[in-house]
């Protein structure tokens, strides 16, 4: 049997989504976890997932077991416990208000159109580009430019999927904000020839 996506989510029962929303055609996978996160349209992720703070672009294609935005604790206090800051789990007093905010402030953004690989990490406030790749296990200390390949802990540059005048080009067509009717009488160029494709949209740059 096929799997068809629904314009309105289906969200498994065991998923738990926190002060977080989600486009049209998404899908996030079973046993994850969304807590102040926002996934755009068509952006999917695998199971065993954990967002917190993050807000994610259109057409994300994320695997099992990524973890995005992963928490810190107080490295600076005499303490690194919760105690500290959940003072209220352990009958201490209230809990600590500005540590949560700053933690919330630090938000992390993924680009359009990327692919973040199994069992990765992202650390919190960090902006993955549009196009880029994450390789599975990386770990991400850092900013990520627009069609990178990236892998290892910390996550490096590997190369580039194409040359620059390409992915200005596809930076300048912005395929992922077309209307899904638009998409889908397209379809088929997004199976071919890049700059087939780019010779086709890009109205600005010409061909390449």
């Amino acid at each position: 049997m096929v799997k068809k996506l629904k314009e309105k989510n289906d969200i498994p029962n065991s998923t738990e989504i926190i002060n977080s929303k989600l486009g049209k055609w998404c899908e996030v996978g079973p046993f994850s976890i969304l807590q102040n996160t926002n996934f755009d349209d068509y952006s999917y992720s695998g199971s065993n997932c954990i967002f917190q703070n993050v807000k994610i672009g259109k057409f994300s294609n994320i695997a099992a077991y990524v973890r995005v935005g992963a928490t810190d604790h107080p490295m600076n206090r005499p303490s690194l416990h919760h105690f500290t800051y959940r003072s209220n789990m352990y009958e201490f007093g209230e809990d600590d208000s500005e540590f949560f905010k700053k933690r919330v402030s630090r938000t992390t953004f993924i680009g359009h159109d990327t692919w973040i690989g199994h069992g990765s990490l992202i650390k919190p406030g960090i902006r993955i580009g549009n196009g880029s790749i994450v390789g599975q296990g990386s770990v991400i200390t850092k900013y990520i430019p627009d069609y990178a390949v990236v892998a290892g802990n910390p996550g490096r540059i590997i190369k580039y999927r194409f040359e620059p005048e390409i992915i200005e080009a596809l930076q300048r067509i912005k395929w992922w904000n077309w209307s899904n009717e638009k998409i889908k009488d397209s379809y088929m160029d997004f199976r071919g020839n890049i700059h087939d494709f780019i010779d086709k949209f890009d109205s600005e740059g010409g061909k390449i």
